[in-house]
């Protein structure tokens, strides 16, 4: 198997990515396993909170190289399509995702810890963007999930350098959102518990409208209209509205008559 998937917490999803003797890379059959467990976790209603890593403390180098060489055009507009398949469902997850940035994130492992909602890194966290020296442009999305952690220029300079950024740079850039110094994989599970917390339907509407921005302000209130006509009816509201009445904190994470226990 080329994925371990597991539930170390109540609610939380863990998919490694488990090609050790390749330091993680990305091919095909990883690409698909992780398209099918993201179906998976958003079938289960259950699922609140999902974390992406690798097996033995290593991210992803990136996208395996070799499976890359000898494509005809047919063959490489297919491997985009796939890549881009699994680039919309993390996108789209209607839940908080996780990526434990551990060792090496390069290239197409870059690109997906991109996708993720927030990015945990240690001191030996290692970004690297390699594209432009292996003659490719940059994929995964990359030209819009990097300026828009990182702004434009900034964006630029890091994909034409392709040095790599540790840890603690890559927080001060904002290309991670927290430095831990502890493991980082631990750290990624705890914050995925509290994320866990949250409501789903509220911040999948809430994530969707980040990563799709309206056209304009009147279409943005329109969206909000939308949004709020469904929430407020629902029974995530409700929870919410009680535990503001008794001064306690919202319960979102139990369903139906088991937040009365």
């Amino acid at each position: 198997m080329s994925l371990r998937i597991d539930h170390p917490a109540p609610g939380v999803w863990r998919l490694l990515i488990d090609r050790p003797d390749k330091r993680n890379a990305i091919d095909h059959d990883v690409r698909q396993a992780l398209i099918e467990a993201l179906d998976s976790a958003v079938a289960d209603l259950d699922c609140r909170a999902l974390v992406l890593g690798g097996v033995d403390g290593m991210f992803s180098a990136g996208g395996d190289i070799a499976s890359m060489s000898g494509l005809d055009e047919l063959g490489a507009r297919a491997r985009m399509r796939h890549i881009h398949e699994l680039c919309s469902r993390l996108q789209n997850l209607p839940v908080p995702v996780v990526a434990a940035a551990q060792g090496y994130c390069a290239g197409a492992g870059a690109g997906m810890a991109l996708l993720a909602d927030l990015i945990v890194a240690g001191p030996n966290s290692k970004f690297l963007f390699p594209f432009l020296r292996l003659g490719l442009a940059p994929d995964w999305g990359l030209l819009r999930t990097l300026p828009a952690r990182v702004g434009q220029a900034r964006a630029r300079r890091l994909l034409m350098r392709g040095d790599a950024i540790g840890g603690e740079e890559a927080v001060r850039l904002g290309l991670a959102d927290e430095l831990v110094d502890d493991d980082v994989m631990e750290a990624s599970l705890r914050m995925a518990q509290r994320l866990a917390e949250l409501p789903r339907e509220a911040f999948g509407r809430m994530k969707w409208r980040l990563a799709n921005p309206a056209q304009s302000f009147a279409e943005e209130l329109q969206r909000e209209e939308d949004d709020q006509a469904v929430l407020l009816l629902g029974s995530d509201f409700q929870e919410g509205f009680a535990a503001f009445n008794e001064k306690r904190e919202p319960r979102f994470h139990l369903r139906g008559e088991s937040r009365d226990e």
